[in-house]
């Protein structure tokens, strides 16, 4: 089994003396039970629950076959917006090395619509003979449709129709939507998004797994590290279960008025990792007047710009600490002459001054008023990743239910698509 990722409560003041330890582990049971028991709202959009241990051997080798053709060409381009990208970067970004990987480069676009960045991405590819994955539910969302109208526009001037199929594949739905149709029309290959699975659920679904598969990532790996914190989940009473103890933590926080969660990392390939869990939780839960505001510092270098304020700014916040206890050996050298007098450093490693940061924090912070939950995971590999992963899926579901909203709808997102398509004239 996966080592089971630690939760370290020691950091965490008395959040209030009017919490109840056992009522909020009864509200997190109940909360368990209604999520397994389907009888939540949203149970329809319950798909990922059991997909890790449920993907078939041959769906995933329809999608290690399509990873490797993608594989012979110079670049992939991914298009998406929100779970449809999030999810893939977050694990590129904290598995691929930054400066030496050799794996096949991967580029993002339709996440926003700059017009700045877009034109460079193409001016990057000008020539090139890439492969494009658009990835949308209906292909309506406007950012990632308007980036594909762009790359499909590149392609088809240099390829002919035969040739576009061995270079674009489309994630989309099964049946309905414009750009089912589209890649119907072009007789496109396509790769399905579940019915009951939404965007910011779908990390483990070929939204994610075939661009990631094409960049070099194990994910069988992956998938197994879900599929045993799934077993964890679902088979360990509240006391032995990471999930409910989070929510728990979560939900008592808010109710004490902390009404901020900051997710603290430590490791600059995790910047891209908060962003997905911002999203996750941040869209699961902010509806109907209520909900945590989630969001990230990076450290140590956050301290040195919002340090002051999580230290003695209003306390209206509590911590979320990622702790990666494995990652990279760099031992600082020692220098005959000191003049900057850090010798009595000198061979100890990076990473044990970085984890050192990290402690010394927890305490500050403390004292500060800030509740702290450390998360503590043995290293970042695609099986650990997979499981840290499926952790904050299946605690966001717990979260929100206790809260007593729905995890899996986002009405308020159709707020501003509705005034931005009238102001641009959509008939």
């Amino acid at each position: 089994m996966v080592k089971m990722i630690r939760l370290d409560f020691e950091s965490i003041r008395d959040i209030s003396s009017s919490i109840d330890p056992e009522r909020m582990r009864a509200k997190a049971e109940e909360a368990q039970r209604i999520l397994e028991g389907r009888t939540g709202e949203g149970s329809d959009f319950l798909g990922w629950l059991e997909l890790p241990v449920q993907i078939s051997e041959g769906e995933i080798h329809a999608l290690e076959e399509m990873a490797s053709s993608i594989q012979k060409t110079e670049a992939l381009v991914v298009i998406g917006i929100g779970g449809s990208y999030l999810g893939t970067r977050s694990i590129l970004s904290a598995l691929t090395k930054p400066f030496t990987s050799k794996s096949l480069p991967v580029y993002f676009a339709g996440w926003q619509m700059d017009a700045l960045y877009h034109k460079d991405l193409l001016s990057l590819l000008k020539g090139k003979k890439y492969f494009l994955n658009m990835i949308s539910k209906s292909g309506s969302t406007l950012e990632p449709a308007l980036a594909f109208r762009f790359f499909w526009n590149d392609l088809e001037k240099r390829y002919s129709s035969k040739e576009l199929q061995e270079l674009v594949a489309v994630t989309t739905d099964s049946s309905k939507g414009s750009l089912r149709k589209f890649t119907d029309n072009h007789s496109l290959p396509s790769f399905i998004i579940p019915d009951d699975i939404g965007g910011r659920f779908s990390v483990f679904t070929p939204v994610a797994l075939l661009p990631l598969a094409a960049a070099g990532i194990n994910i069988r790996k992956l998938l197994e590290g879900a599929a045993e914190m799934r077993m964890i989940l679902q088979q360990t009473q509240f006391t032995e279960n990471p999930a409910l103890q989070y929510a728990a933590y979560r939900h008592s926080s808010y109710n004490s008025c902390k009404k901020i969660e900051i997710l603290a990392v430590y490791q600059a390939c995790l910047g891209s990792f908060a962003e997905w869990w911002k999203q996750l939780f941040g869209e699961s839960e902010g509806k109907d007047g209520k909900g945590i505001f989630p969001t990230s510092v990076n450290l140590s270098s956050d301290l040195h710009s919002l340090g002051q304020w999580i230290q003695e700014g209003e306390r209206s916040v509590f911590e979320t600490v990622l702790d990666i206890e494995e990652a990279g050996e760099l031992e600082i050298p020692y220098e005959a002459k000191d003049e900057d007098h850090l010798n009595y450093l000198s061979k100890r490693k990076l990473h044990d001054v970085n984890r050192t940061a990290l402690k010394a924090v927890l305490k500050a912070h403390q004292s500060g008023g800030v509740p702290c939950l450390r998360i503590s995971l043995e290293k970042l590999d695609e099986k650990n990743l997979g499981a840290l992963m499926y952790f904050f899926m299946y605690s966001c579901a717990v979260s929100a239910y206790m809260l007593g909203v729905n995890p899996f709808d986002q009405p308020g997102v159709e707020s501003y698509k509705k005034n931005m398509f009238r102001l641009l004239g959509k008939p």
